[in-house]
């Protein structure tokens, strides 16, 4: 897929508290936005997974959107690759993103909970435009979301477009993966530097939208409703209406943004209360639990499926190119072992009511954010909770 190439976007305000990119900054940041595409998937298919029946809207929404930051994920390891890098992908961490996302970007940080009101918020706050993010905040953040970290990168490699190209033509350390699934390879016989801009643009694009004036994405993406606006749907529970004639909806405050939602009314499905899952992955829980045996074993599965998810994808992009595509084949048996496990088997394990009744004092720093993200009142059952093995 290409994208029309349209006005140049800014750059970031916040170019200056960063140092200066060259080739080695920018196979950095492509390297920091496969961490961070890696990084929603773990939070929208907790969410995806935690929906009781499968065939609501918003079931559909999140495996849409989950589809697609995997094509950017993807997008983005090619781009790494044509320019002399080697995407890193087995090492990556699904839980870092308690800690803030990559990339450093102000202000976000997220915990793996099943679909909630609260949890969209949280989904629309990493998918906002800039003229819906706060300014970054907090000690060495440098970009207001995670489209003006995208169009950092997208100035620097126009900047240095010649050693770009050069690169593209030099040795490469990497397979370009995939053709026809839907995201840019990087062909040798085009312009690498304009392939690379088309990649980064579809992955704005689908992610806050194509302009000010919108939430909807451009013809590169069939005008489909960007990942923001999407969630903003099932949060409000209305599809989305957009501005009247004449108005804009790229200059309101988050909070304003309601009135942009007031199409058909959406169901809200019926969603399995999982426990919002602590720091420990589930252990001090699991302590107390009679039945931990059985729940670490489900829980040990599905960590060892991810983990092999993450090798077949690292083994695609840095393996012998003849094996690429057998390795993508690995890698998507493994995400439906994902589903399968964590849907019938994981999320059927009960947390005791003793053990939810004293979350208090078993994470005193984090119970309350938990208690907002998992009804406590009522039974409540574990979830995935994505660990990578290979970084124990």
């Amino acid at each position: 897929m290409t994208a029309t190439t349209t006005t140049t976007p800014p750059r970031s305000p916040y170019a200056e508290r960063t140092r200066p990119r060259d080739l080695h900054w920018i196979r950095g940041a492509l390297q920091s936005a496969i961490a961070i595409e890696h990084g929603t998937m773990p939070l929208y298919s907790a969410a995806m997974y935690s929906l009781e029946v499968q065939n609501y809207p918003a079931y559909n929404t999140l495996r849409s959107v989950l589809m697609e930051e995997m094509l950017h994920m993807a997008a983005m390891c090619n781009a790494l690759a044509a320019i002399g890098g080697r995407p890193q992908i087995r090492t990556l961490d699904p839980t870092a993103v308690l800690r803030g996302l990559p990339g450093r970007i102000g202000g976000l940080r997220a915990r793996l909970a099943p679909l909630s009101r609260r949890q969209l918020e949280v989904f629309m706050g990493i998918e906002s435009p800039d003229a819906l993010s706060r300014a970054p905040g907090g000690e060495g953040a440098a970009y207001a979301s995670i489209g003006a970290f995208y169009r950092e990168i997208r100035a620097a490699v126009e900047d240095n477009a010649a050693t770009i190209a050069a690169a593209a033509r030099g040795e490469q350390q990497a397979n370009q993966v995939g053709g026809n699934l839907g995201y840019a390879v990087i062909r040798p016989a085009g312009d690498p530097v304009e392939q690379i801009l088309a990649s980064i643009d579809l992955v704005i694009d689908q992610g806050e939208g194509s302009g000010g004036s919108t939430r909807t994405t451009g013809p590169a993406s069939d005008s489909e409703l960007s990942h923001y606006a999407r969630f903003a749907e099932l949060r409000y529970g209305r599809a989305y209406s957009g501005p009247r004639q004449g108005e804009s909806d790229g200059g309101l405050a988050a909070e304003g943004q309601r009135r942009f939602y007031k199409g058909a009314t959406l169901p809200w499905p019926r969603v399995v209360n999982t426990l919002a899952v602590p720091a420990d992955g589930y252990r001090a829980v699991l302590v107390r639990d009679p039945g931990r045996v059985a729940v670490t074993t489900s829980l040990e599965r599905f960590d060892a499926a991810y983990t092999r998810m993450l090798a077949a994808l690292d083994d695609a992009w840095n393996g012998p190119p003849e094996l690429g595509w057998p390795a993508l084949g690995r890698a998507v048996f493994e995400m439906n072992e994902l589903r399968v496990i964590s849907c019938f088997d994981i999320l059927r394990h009960e947390v005791p009511r003793s053990v939810v009744d004293d979350l208090a004092r078993l994470y005193p720093g984090e119970a309350d954010e938990i208690a907002g993200l998992t009804d406590v009142t009522k039974p409540v059952f574990y979830g995935p909770r994505f660990e990578n093995t290979t970084l124990r």
